[in-house]
């Protein structure tokens, strides 16, 4: 009669409730502030995620109405003071960047012996830094998917030993082995290491994903730029001579 009375006090004077909601509530401070903290990185991630990839996606849409208009045939100056004002995607700014350096240069100097060894230098350091500037901007915070990744699972093991040390106080309190006693404790510290799984495991494989696509978007861009300062070069050879 005295362990089972004991034994209704430990689990609140009625059955536990092992539903998920149920278990957060009835979980210790410390458990129910680790479960929050997974929580909100897991919706953090996957914000992270549909963002990052909406981004991408409209890029490369915009990128191959770009590369479609440019290769054409159409005037270079026409394109340029058509999107000058508004580049809205990485192959575009580092178009408008270029012509931008190339017109300057064009306006200071004749472009003919050295200075066309500095026209080009600084075309192609322009085109450089601003490849890097839009991709950084693309990127926008998939790094904080590697943290969430790499921290979430240990975050949710802090919570699941934080349970399990109540579980192990509560048998000491109540001197009852039994499952019922330490059952609810085990339960709420194993939902810690789920919760940090579930913000862990989508961040790590949409942070792969989403560095593989970017990847092969600089690429591309950088691509472009090798090509675009290769015809403003032959541009500068027609006109030294």
């Amino acid at each position: 009669m005295q362990n089972q009375a004991v034994e209704a006090v430990e689990l609140g004077g009625s059955v536990p409730d092992f539903s998920i909601i149920g278990m957060f509530l009835q979980a210790d401070f410390v458990v129910q502030t680790v479960m929050i903290m997974l929580l909100t990185a897991s919706v953090w991630g996957w914000s992270i995620i549909f963002n990052t990839q909406s981004r991408v996606r409209e890029a490369r849409g915009k990128a191959d109405g770009f590369e479609e208009v440019f290769w054409s045939g159409n005037s270079l100056d026409e394109l340029y003071n058509s999107i000058r004002k508004t580049p809205d995607h990485p192959m575009a700014a580092v178009f408008v960047a270029a012509m931008r350096e190339w017109q300057r240069s064009l306006g200071s100097s004749s472009a003919t012996g050295v200075d066309k060894v500095t026209v080009q230098d600084r075309i192609t350091k322009v085109m450089h830094v601003t490849t890097g500037r839009e991709m950084d901007r693309l990127e926008g915070q998939v790094g904080y998917l590697a943290t969430i990744g790499s921290a979430a699972p240990f975050v949710g093991l802090f919570g699941t030993v934080w349970g399990i040390m109540n579980s192990f106080k509560s048998i000491a309190l109540a001197s009852d082995t039994s499952l019922a006693t330490v059952a609810p404790g085990i339960a709420e510290a194993l939902l810690a290491t789920a919760l940090g799984l579930v913000a862990a495991i989508p961040a790590v494989i949409a942070y792969n994903k989403l560095s593989t696509d970017l990847g092969r978007y600089a690429s591309r861009v950088e691509g472009f730029a090798d090509e675009f300062a290769a015809i403003l070069s032959r541009q500068l050879d027609e006109r030294g001579h």
